[in-house]
């Protein structure tokens, strides 16, 4: 045989047998990669749907703690939309993992998880009917026990299908790994066989081939030899049949390199995902734990610093003090610090409050080295990267965590923490809330215990009293006999009297309470007072006219009684309002003729107001005490002169005064009283000013009055920074001054409720009658014009107080009304919503079962009474109580004792308003 058929013959035995490797290897390595691209997909599906149960499971058991913890029917039935979402997850996933996989034992385990599920979800049932039935219900610890054993169950079958599935992945890819084996050794064998028939022919007719030959073979053999990744090369280019075995060996290497590449992206793709879910998991399982924020804290920076790698993290919460919001540290993770100034940040203050206030995250690469340490036993470094991430629910700050490693971030540990921040928002309101709740209820508790012993001591103060007035008495009856123990007496009296000044706070409680119980009951006497006064029907005789007249006359007196009383009670307690502002003397000047110039007309008395050319044209006091002490004093004035002058003057004096026991000249006001009277006899003018004390005292006095006046005068000019002197003679007058002066704070000095009430609706009550008296025609004019507005309107009146309601009613009546009555505020709302073409409501605020306030929100909630107009009626009238009641959404406010005129002004005002 000649060379050059040998030579073809060789040459065409070794073509046609490395195409025959080449096609079958290319089929093989073609086959491998679908099998294996099959098998991940399938494989991949499978265990996404293990994670998807056991995801929802451990969102089942949050929602379900939820439930537990809230007292809120909306939280709860946002809750149980959760459940059902979760449950419609977890039923479809079981549902594809059934059909995709066939395996006896991923039955079974779907099997027992779906048994235990069936159990879990009838005992949340229980828990769901019991919580809406009542959401502030505390669910039994068996139940609760039984249901957290249960769970973990699932949550182990759960991870048991999972872990089953990731198994069944990996036997896959050992079997596709053994299969590319088995591809390489055939390649090899192969190529044995081609280059044993073809060595035979080449070998002795050129030796020129046995180069590029022994190249291939050395090329080849170490392919077993190199990772997948980067295989050799055959470097040969020429255009020979080796040349083109070359080439397609080199072709073949690539796409094995590539599909390792290939094969390793989604092994890390799927267990980087597996990672995440798994680490979610855990931490999703940690949060039942957290009984308190603290807790939470602890358990969560404890947890989440070493699951991203880092070595350090901070805790800050979102606390408010005062108008500032603060984020203050509360736990931490091997953080060290000997300085205070990181414990807490303003929003805004550093990165920790730039974080807070923009509501996003900050991260921190190639930290300087002096920036922070972290420290072991053994020494310290700086960290490289830090990240400061807000933990927000509802697009509210809550906290912020700041987190430090040595190494940078991956993006899956990243996407961790995107994910585990929103859960533990969610997680922290609910615990803030829980804790508001417990807080507040340990509040009212406190609250309720403090007002019992409150109560007991004032009873007990009462009896104290009650026996010190018995035994000044029995003194007092001994004393006429017994002139020789009068210093004994004295000196006991002395005593008792400190005592009554430490309970002085006790009795201007006990005073407050009771005005507020008097003016109840006069409220309808005086109403009826009037009504029978006004004699509509004109069948009252002059007699009977007049002798209501003084019933009406005497409820007053003895409505400003009780407030004089109240007054005496504020000084006394040394807890009075005293608000300054600036102050107009002109304004002053107004006041005063405008009140008393009436007075003065009727009793032919000359009224002088005057005040000096160089005064200020305003200073700074309390407006409403000024003027209470001046009408007072005016008011004395002209009780007690019959003919003559009443002046009022007001002069810039330089008055010594006693500051650190020595004596300064102090620039003050001096307003002076001036008349010409019957006078005050020097033995009794150190005793006017005490309180229940007069010149005349004796039961044939002239003059009337209790007593309290000058004293609740004095004691307010003591609050004002000044202080009242008295000069007079008898038969000649009186001059009392108060000095005052110029500049005081403008600060309110302290006031307590139960001091102010009845200050809020009767400021008017102290004027003179005859102010009045001058707008007689005009109301009459008024009550003509009103009558229409009020005739065959119907009125609803809800109150607690049957006296009342009767006053109100034959009041009403008068003018055609139609009048209904409810005891209550929830019978007010039954009433009203059987007549709602009522036109008016009269509505009291303290009744029992259900208050003025939260009827009056009630009615406001419908729209169809949103405009009906409600006037508020109280008898503790607080100087607050106007606005609580117009927030609640009152149309008008007026207090009790009522006065009908004003009550009718008012309705003809808001009757005309709707019409």
């Amino acid at each position: 045989m000649k060379f050059r058929t040998k030579l073809y013959a060789s040459i065409g035995s070794i073509i046609v047998l490395i195409s025959i490797c080449v096609i079958i290897l290319m089929n093989m390595l073609e086959q491998s990669l679908v099998n294996i691209d099959v098998v991940i997909s399938d494989k991949y599906e499978r265990i996404n749907m293990a994670s998807t149960i056991k995801y929802e499971t451990v969102n089942i058991a949050r929602e379900l703690n939820g439930i537990i913890l809230n007292q809120s029917n909306e939280t709860i039935d946002t809750s149980i939309n959760v459940l059902e979402d979760s449950n419609i997850n977890i039923n479809q996933a079981m549902e594809s993992l059934e059909r995709i996989d066939s395996k006896e034992k991923t039955h079974e385990l779907i099997a027992k998880y779906k048994v235990l599920r069936e159990s879990y979800l009838t005992k949340v049932q229980q828990v769901i009917a019991i919580k809406k039935i009542d959401p502030k219900v505390v669910i039994q610890p068996e139940m609760l026990k039984d249901l957290k054993l249960t769970r973990e169950r699932m949550l182990q079958n759960a991870e048991l299908l999972r872990g089953l599935q990731e198994q069944e992945m990996k036997n896959e890819l050992y079997r596709s790994r053994d299969t590319y084996h088995w591809a390489v050794t055939t390649i090899y064998v192969y190529l044995a066989i081609c280059l044993s028939l073809g060595i035979g022919f080449i070998i002795w007719i050129i030796r020129g081939m046995t180069k590029n030959l022994n190249q291939v073979t050395t090329v080849m053999k170490s392919v077993t030899n190199s990772s997948t990744d980067a295989l050799p090369r055959i470097e040969i280019f020429s255009k020979d049949e080796i040349g083109a075995i070359a080439t397609a060996f080199n072709k073949m290497v690539s796409e094995l390199e590539a599909h390792s590449k290939r094969e390793k992206k989604l092994i890390e793709e799927s267990e980087e995902h597996s990672w995440l879910k798994t680490k979610l998991a855990e931490i999703l399982a940690m949060y039942p734990e957290a009984k308190d924020v603290q807790m939470l804290a602890e358990l969560f920076i404890s947890k989440l610093v070493p699951m991203v790698g880092a070595s350090n993290g901070v805790f800050y919460i979102k606390t408010v003090e005062g108008n500032e919001q603060y984020l203050k540290k509360i736990a931490g993770y091997a953080f060290f610090n000997q300085n205070k100034e990181f414990e807490s940040f303003r929003m805004g203050e550093g990165l920790i409050g730039q974080c807070a206030l923009e509501k996003q995250p900050i991260f921190l690469n190639q930290v300087p080295d002096n920036y922070l340490k972290i420290r072991s036993g053994m020494g310290g470094a700086s960290p490289k990267n830090i990240i400061i991430l807000p933990i927000q629910n509802e697009d509210e700050v809550l906290a912020v965590i700041e987190i430090a490693s040595f190494e940078s971030f991956s993006p899956s540990q990243i996407m961790l923490l995107e994910e585990v921040i929103p859960t533990t928002g969610i997680t922290l309101k609910s615990i803030l809330n829980h804790m508001k709740a417990e807080r507040l209820l340990q509040e009212s508790q406190t609250l309720t215990e403090e007002l019992q012993a409150q109560s007991e001591e004032l009873q007990l103060q009462q009896e104290e009293l009650r026996t010190t007035n018995e035994q000044l008495e029995e003194q007092y009856a001994t004393s006429v006999l017994k002139k020789e123990e009068l210093e004994k007496v004295k000196e006991e009296l002395e005593e008792k009297a400190k005592q009554l000044e430490i309970s002085s706070q006790y009795k201007s409680e006990f005073l407050a309470n009771m005005s507020h119980e008097l003016r109840t009951p006069l409220n309808s006497l005086l109403i009826l007072a009037q009504i029978l006064a006004d004699n509509g029907d004109g069948n009252l005789t002059a007699k009977q006219a007049e002798y209501i007249r003084t019933i009406y006359s005497s409820g007053n007196d003895l409505l400003h009684l009780i407030n004089d009383i109240l007054d005496l009670a504020k000084v006394e307690s040394g807890k009075l309002e005293v608000i300054h502002r600036e102050l107009d003397f002109h304004n002053v000047e107004d006041y005063i003729k405008q009140q008393f110039s009436p007075i003065a007309n009727k009793k032919n008395i000359q009224l002088i107001v005057q005040a000096e050319p160089d005064l200020p044209s305003s200073f700074y006091t309390d407006e409403h005490r000024l003027q209470q002490i001046l009408k007072n004093l005016l008011s004395n004035a002209f009780k007690f002169t019959e003919s003559g002058s009443v002046s009022l003057l007001v002069r810039n004096v330089i008055k010594e005064t006693t500051r650190q026991q020595r004596l300064h000249g102090e620039s003050m006001l001096a307003f002076s009283v001036i008349d010409t009277g019957i006078g005050i006899a020097s033995e009794e003018q150190g005793t006017i000013f005490d309180a229940f004390k007069q010149a005349d005292g004796t039961t044939s006095r002239k003059y009337g009055g209790t007593g309290l006046g000058l004293s609740i005068c004095r004691k307010l000019a003591y609050l004002l920074g000044g202080f009242i002197e008295l000069t007079s003679q008898v038969g000649k007058g009186s001059n009392f001054t108060l000095y005052l002066p110029y500049n005081q704070v403008n600060e309110p000095k302290e006031v307590i409720d139960y001091i102010n009430e009845a200050s809020a609706g009767l400021e008017t009550e102290h004027e003179p009658q005859e102010v009045t008296n001058s707008m007689d025609d005009e109301e009459s004019s008024n009550k003509q014009l009103g009558a229409y507005l009020l005739k065959n309107k119907k009125v609803l009146i809800v109150d607690d107080d049957i006296r009342n309601v009767y006053a109100l009613t034959i009041a009403l009546e008068k003018y055609d009304m139609e009048i209904l009555v409810a005891d209550n505020g929830r019978e007010g709302i039954e009433v009203l919503n059987d007549n709602p073409d009522i036109d008016l409501i009269l509505m009291d605020i303290m009744m029992p079962e259900m208050d003025g306030f939260e009827a009056i929100r009630t009615i406001r909630r419908k729209s169809m009474f949103t405009t009906l107009p409600i006037i508020a009626l109280t008898a503790k009238a607080m100087k607050h109580s106007r606005k609580e009641c117009l927030n609640a959404g009152a149309t008008d406010y007026i207090s009790k004792p009522l006065n009908l005129d004003q009550l009718f002004s008012l309705m003809h005002v808001w009757l005309y308003r709707k019409e």
